[in-house]
């Protein structure tokens, strides 16, 4: 086509309304953006109201170290029924106070009928020592089973290592008579509401007590086993079994009394607190 014939055809495309391109333009490529776009977020960036809602003052770390508190646990009061005959028996104990010092009282015994047996009842101050552990001093009296007694008390009580609660109590008399006692326990949940409660007690005398029926040197030791259902944490009906051996001394006098110096007896009793 000669320079006169393009020209000419431009001409009727205007004429007729027809855009035309240039032979020699060229498409230029959309252009990307450099930087990617910012993703949207709901997140508002944080304030100084936030960081004072989030973290207040504190005045002081809110504890109850100086409020009274108190605690209350019978932890055996059953009939028993064995070779000895059949008695009640109670092992209980109290105590008010703080975290660190606490007023603790104990007390156990036993009746046959209307015949009151060996019972005694400890007052006692304690204070913390440990995270698990505290230290104990004060009296015992003792009544029932013979002449009352009164004795001075010092002891460590707490929970050791793979949940074993420990008492162990030194005690002065009159005279300079001594006594040791030692007593464990455990508890072990079967289920969340079946548990088994073993414990072991034994009991040293440094002199012979005739009038009580107690000889010189180990004197008794003990074994129970029971098994509780806590229909509440703080009430539990049980059953079990105790055994109880008297040496030396102290199964001479139960013997010449007409007594064994060894029994097994059949236990049933209510363990409560509150």
């Amino acid at each position: 086509m000669t320079r006169a014939q393009a020209s000419g055809a431009v001409a009727v495309c205007v004429a007729l309304g027809i855009g035309v391109r240039p032979v020699h333009a060229q498409t230029t490529p959309p252009t990307q953006s450099t930087q990617a776009e910012k993703p949207k977020t709901s997140v508002l960036p944080l304030t100084d109201e936030d960081r004072k809602a989030a973290f207040p003052a504190v005045d002081g770390h809110t504890v109850h170290d100086k409020s009274i508190h108190y605690f209350v646990l019978f932890d055996q009061l059953e009939w028993q029924n064995g070779r000895g005959g059949r008695s009640l028996s109670i092992d209980s104990k109290a105590w008010v106070g703080g975290d660190r010092d606490r007023l603790w009282l104990r007390a156990e015994g036993e009746a046959e009928g209307t015949k009151t047996g060996a019972s005694q009842a400890q007052f006692l101050y304690g204070r913390a020592i440990a995270r698990w552990w505290d230290l104990v001093a004060g009296v015992r009296q003792d009544f029932g089973g013979g002449p009352g007694q009164t004795w001075a008390a010092i002891g460590l009580q707490g929970l050791a290592p793979y949940w074993f609660e420990v008492e162990a109590t030194a005690y002065v008399g009159q005279s300079g008579r001594t006594h040791v006692r030692l007593e464990t326990e455990y508890e072990l949940l079967l289920t969340n509401r079946l548990v088994l409660q073993p414990l072991v007690e034994v009991e040293l005398y440094g002199r012979a007590i005739p009038e009580r029926g107690i000889g010189r040197g180990l004197s008794t030791s003990g074994v129970g086993l029971r098994m509780r259902y806590e229909i509440r944490r703080e009430i539990a009906p049980y059953v079990g079994v105790s055994w109880e051996r008297k040496y030396g001394g102290t199964g001479d006098f139960a013997r010449a009394a007409g007594d064994p110096a060894a029994s097994a007896r059949f236990t049933l009793g209510l363990r409560t607190w509150f």
